[in-house]
């Protein structure tokens, strides 16, 4: 992760837009497919709330949407394990088919978190859709169902994703280079 004092940074993008925008069209379609009725979309804030929207615009199903705060405890270098519920859901989830969509999965140390506390709640499944991917992080095995991209390890922006609370309005994922 680039260092603020550092010199000033540097975009090199990624994912282009188009790219992203057409991996969302078959993401959907896939979701459509594999689930017979109504979901719910769970969003992680932040990072997730511009990929929730164009994925569930191009899913058939009905569809519910709920959003979820997460925060995890640790210094920059490693994460220490600990995770915090920042905003919980604002309905039951009991008995439904719950899509969790998620921004970026690294670590897994927060989704296998998250996914324990939303089991507890008895929804009929749940299954993850992040937009990208780093398995050569994983601290924790979780299953990804529904993947926009892998990736390799370094630190990304844009589409949602942000450094500082900046960079989230990028159309395009890119890698933030000091």
């Amino acid at each position: 992760m680039p260092d603020s004092a550092s010199a000033p940074t540097k975009l090199r993008v990624l994912v282009p837009a188009e790219k992203i925008k057409d991996r969302i069209a078959e993401l959907g379609k896939q979701i459509s497919a594999d689930y017979k009725g109504p979901i719910i979309m769970i969003g992680i804030l932040k990072g997730a709330f511009i990929f929730m929207s164009d994925l569930a615009r191009v899913i058939d199903n009905p569809t519910r949407v709920d959003f979820m705060g997460i925060s995890s405890y640790g210094n920059a270098k490693s994460t220490s394990g600990e995770v915090r519920l920042t905003k919980d859901l604002d309905m039951s989830i009991e008995g439904l088919d719950v899509l969790v969509v998620e921004d970026i999965v690294d670590s897994g140390v927060t989704l296998t978190y998250l996914i324990h506390l939303l089991s507890q709640r008895r929804p009929r499944s749940i299954r993850i859709a992040a937009m990208l991917d780093k398995p050569d992080r994983r601290m924790r095995p979780i299953k990804v169902n529904y993947c926009g991209f892998e990736i390799p390890d370094e630190f990304v922006v844009g589409y949602g994703l942000d450094y500082a609370e900046e960079y989230r309005n990028l159309k395009d994922i890119c890698v933030l280079e000091s």
